[in-house]
């Protein structure tokens, strides 16, 4: 998910450059969802994760 979050903020970045607001804009909003969704995951990974030794 970081992945996909990682090529979204690219998209945004390239079309920004490009002159493409409203796609960089739609992109690089994309790309923050699928950040904090990726977060979220990993922090209740790593609180239910944890094996008792």
């Amino acid at each position: 998910m970081l992945r996909y979050s990682i090529i979204f903020l690219v998209i945004a970045v390239i079309a920004a450059i490009f002159g493409f607001g409203g796609i960089a804009a739609g992109a690089a909003g994309i790309a923050k969802v699928l950040f904090y969704i990726f977060l979220a995951v990993f922090v209740i990974s790593l609180f239910f994760g944890r094996k008792k030794a």
